[in-house]
Parts: structure tokens; sequence; C-alpha cells
């Protein structure tokens, strides 16, 4: 009989998300009435950029036209969106990064996975707590840890406290760790980043000879001018960063898949005999390999959201959003519940309220709000006590689940 990836058998029982189902499902299954409001998942409810979809219908015209019929595409992305993407995410905020260094993808979620792929099995990873769960999950897959403590945390990785008292912005390791987690504006905290900070962590970085996977897939939240959009805005990234970015959250590409990952052409890593080996064309290898690309219909919607109509619509879905936020924000704490985030960032992170834990607190609201939302504790140890909403719904039922939640809890 083959065998398997015991690695595998290390993860905990369900992933996060699947757990959240699991008891939304039982429950709305014994409730077949109840009216559920779901504010847990990161999943976008509005419609796509009008621009968008012009573009996409156009695209999928020329399919049909064998003189404009495109095949496979670059593994890297068509050279249009890459120039495009260079010109406004990164050149106009004054980042050296060119086109070339810029990979188009069918997701970051994918490629914060993928880039291990690339990385040695010896590295010292560190990751912040809490943390997106893909970032662990993904390493106790390629067999870069041991097995989990009681507090789900993993033998093998340096984790990272972020709380209240510090900001929820992860303090620089007193040891040296290889591979370096970053997500800014952060989820599930909604925290966000000074250029002070994060030029902290390049300076780190650089002196240890560490990478940086630097997760910005919320940057276009950011309102804040002060606050960097990018890793790159910061001297001396180049050197020491990747930086992986999406579609999903600004222009509503969440089930129509397309994001993007930097890796600059002066990025190195080692060799077992200790030789300097650029990163680059080991990620350009690695996706000519393993990616056939993302389909020519679904990129030339990604362009339109940087034309002059693309751009105002998604900041308009942007603005919904945040108001949303803004709105999840003040009536929770009109409740008397302890708030942080949803400022710079899609996501309201709550401190549970009465004591609860995570998923007392997700049960409880679940139960007699019938409101889903994401337990703080999925998201690792300091965690627990804490409790994601996320602002990604219709502004009905924004208003509707905080009226439910104020009468339940506001004394």
């Amino acid at each position: 009989m083959a065998t398997i990836n015991d690695n595998y058998l290390k993860l905990k029982a369900g992933y996060l998300f699947p757990e959240i189902g699991r008891r939304v499902n039982a429950f709305a299954a014994a409730n077949p009435d109840a009216p559920i409001i779901r504010l847990g998942i990161g999943d976008v409810t509005e419609p796509l950029p009008e621009a968008c979809r012009t573009a996409m219908i156009k695209a999928v015209e020329d399919m049909g036209d064998r003189a404009t019929f495109k095949g496979y595409g670059p593994e890297q992305g068509y050279s249009w969106l890459r120039e495009a993407i260079a010109t406004h995410d990164f050149q106009a905020r004054g980042c050296d990064i060119s086109a070339d260094e810029i990979f188009v993808s069918d997701g970051s979620k994918c490629d914060c996975g993928n880039i291990l792929d690339i990385f040695g099995s010896n590295n010292t990873i560190a990751v912040t707590d809490p943390v997106y769960p893909v970032y662990v999950d993904t390493n106790v897959m390629a067999g870069h840890t041991g097995d989990a403590n009681e507090r789900g945390e993993y033998n093998g990785l340096v984790y990272l406290p972020i709380r209240a008292e510090n900001n929820f912005t992860a303090e620089i390791p007193s040891q040296k760790v290889d591979l370096i987690y970053l997500c800014f504006p952060n989820n599930p905290t909604g925290a966000t980043a000074t250029k002070e900070h994060l030029t902290d962590w390049v300076n780190y970085a650089r002196a240890h000879g560490s990478i940086i996977l630097f997760d910005a897939a919320y940057e276009a939240f950011i309102t804040d001018p002060s606050l960097p959009h990018s890793i790159y805005e910061i001297e001396g990234a180049r050197e020491c960063a990747i930086e992986f970015r999406s579609f999903s959250k600004n222009a509503g590409f969440t089930g129509t898949r397309c994001a993007l990952t930097v890796v600059p052409k002066s990025l190195k890593g080692k060799a077992a005999d200790g030789s300097d080996v650029e990163l680059w064309g080991l990620w350009n290898r690695r996706q000519s390999t393993k990616f056939n690309g993302v389909s020519y219909v679904v990129q030339r919607g990604a362009e339109a959201v940087y034309s002059p109509e693309g751009k105002a619509q998604t900041r308009a879905l942007i603005d919904f959003y945040m108001e949303n936020a803004r709105i999840i924000r003040e009536q929770l704490t009109n409740a008397g519940i302890q708030v942080y985030g949803g400022v710079n960032a899609p996501y309201v992170w709550v401190k549970t309220p009465h004591g609860l834990s995570s998923w007392d607190f997700f049960d409880k609201l679940l139960h007699t709000c019938n409101v889903v939302g994401t337990p703080g504790s999925g998201f690792g140890a300091a965690g627990e006590g804490y409790f994601r909403i996320s602002a990604f719904n219709s502004r009905e039922n924004v208003n509707e689940a905080m009226r439910r939640i104020v009468e339940k809890f506001k004394s």
C-alpha cells in the first residue's frame, strides 16, 4: 500500500473555517427557519466592478475569434497586466519593482503556501500569534514542524504574540529566525504597521539574512496616508522580502481568482554549499513547472482595475466595506464590547465579553443572535478570548446583525 505524507496527521482536527461550517450547518439543520447572518469568513458579497465585467465579456468574445483566441498564456502572467501592476501598485508609491518581478497567480493564499517549495526544510520560521492559519498549516504539511502541544502550538515554530498591549504588532525576536510571516493590515486583528515598525523588521532581516514573507492582501483598505501599503516602501526591502497581494478583497475577485507575488531579482538565499542563489529564478522555475497561469479572461478583468473607471469602482467597493466596518465597530462599542481594528482594515477584532472563551462566544452569537463570526482561538493560542467579525457583507445584513448583538449584550 502506498504511504502517505505523515505530516498531515499532525494537523489539528479541523481547519478553522470547516469547523465553523460544521457548527453552523448543524445549527441550521436543527433550526431551519433561523435567519443566519454570516460575518465570519472574509468573502465579499458585492458584485464585481462594472469595468472588470465589461473587460471580461470582451475577453470572452476574444476567445470566440481565431485571430484573438488565447491558449496557454505565460505562467508568470501577461506582460500588460504585470506592467499595470508595477506601474500603479508599486512605482506610483516609489517602490523599485519592475513588471518582470511580478508573478500573477490564482490566489495569495495559494502562493503563501507554495512559496515554501523554494525554501529548505531547516529554516527557523516565525509566525505571529494570532495568525492567518495558512501560514502555519502549510509549514506543518511541508514537514517544517514537530507536533502541536495542548495549546495548539507546533514545535519548531517561533511564535510572536500580538496583543492589545503591543498594539497587535509583533516585537522583533531576540533570536535569529530565517523566514518571517508578516500580514498588514493584519488578518485577523485589523492592526496596521507604521513605516518605522516595518523598517525595524527590514533592518532585522538584513542583519540576519532572513526573508520576510509579507502578506499585503488588505493594503487597499488603508486610508491613513502615513501608513505604508507595501514592504518595498521601506529602504532595503528588495534584499529581504517577498510580497503577496490579491484582487480578491479590493475588486471582489474571491470567486474569480487573481493575485500576485513579487520576488525581487536582488533577493537571495543560501544553497547547501553556502553559495548565494537568486530566489527569483527558483520561483520562476517553480511556477513554470507547477502552474499554467491565470486565464486570459480573468487577467483582462484584473487589468481593468487600473482603468480610471476601475479605480473609481474599486474605491467605491472598499469604501462600502469600510463603512460596514465603522458600523460594526461603533455598534459593538455602544453595546459595551471592546473592539480593535476596523479602521484601516475590513476586520474588527473583538474582546469577548463576560470572560467567555472564543468558541463559547461563537456559540452564543450563533444560538441567540443567529450571527456567525470567527473564534479568535482558531487563529492561535494568543487569540483566545477574542473574536473576529468581518465587514464583508451587505449593509442590510450588517445593520441587522449589529441590532441583534446590541439588543442581546447592551447592559
